[in-house]
């Protein structure tokens, strides 16, 4: 499976993220409330963020997100964990969104591209998402994404943080929200 691949959308377009992004996505990434859910809420710091950064660049597998109309980055999600055992899986995070393209299509659309393009080559889909993060989990259940009885430690800024696990396979992506792309 290609980590990093370019998918076009109706709206976006995503495509390996580039050394040469840092400034662009921390044009986005240094709004503190992009990160008030998030288990590391000083990443909007500079710090904070080079660090972030690096480790986008160093695990591979991260897309930048484009708004092709404007040429803007707006965002950047990655795949990641992948597990060959049971048909494959892989996990789909480190989804981070301009709050300019909260609560429209932007997150339907990044999470349709990115599902259907690995569910070419493993069975199942995962997303993490901290216990506490209710803006992350919602956007989870806007797309149909099962709640599985799962909690992942994740380690970030030197600690563990537990995250639930939801699901995708390709019998929820044909008959969910994400099917088409239409809204769900």
């Amino acid at each position: 499976m290609d980590l990093q691949p370019t998918l076009e959308g109706d709206r976006l377009l995503l495509r390996p993220l580039r050394a040469d992004d840092r400034d662009a996505l921390y044009a986005v990434a240094r709004d503190p409330l992009v990160w008030a859910e998030h288990p590391d809420p000083d990443r909007w710091r500079a710090e904070r963020f080079a660090a972030y950064f690096e480790s986008l660049l160093d695990r591979g597998g991260s897309l930048a997100v484009v708004d092709p109309e404007s040429g803007r980055l707006i965002g950047v999600s990655r795949f990641q964990y992948a597990r060959p055992e049971d048909g494959g899986t892989i996990e789909i995070g480190s989804t981070m969104i301009a709050r300019s393209h909260w609560g429209g299509d932007a997150n339907r659309e990044i999470k349709r591209l990115m599902v259907e393009h690995a569910l070419r080559f493993v069975a199942n889909v995962e997303f993490w998402a901290w216990r506490d993060n209710h803006r992350s989990r919602r956007a989870l259940e806007k797309i149909g994404a099962r709640l599985l009885e799962r909690i992942e430690p994740v380690e970030i800024a030197g600690r563990s943080v537990p995250h639930v696990v939801y699901a995708l396979t390709r019998a929820d992506l044909a008959i969910g929200p994400l099917a088409g792309g239409e809204k769900g």
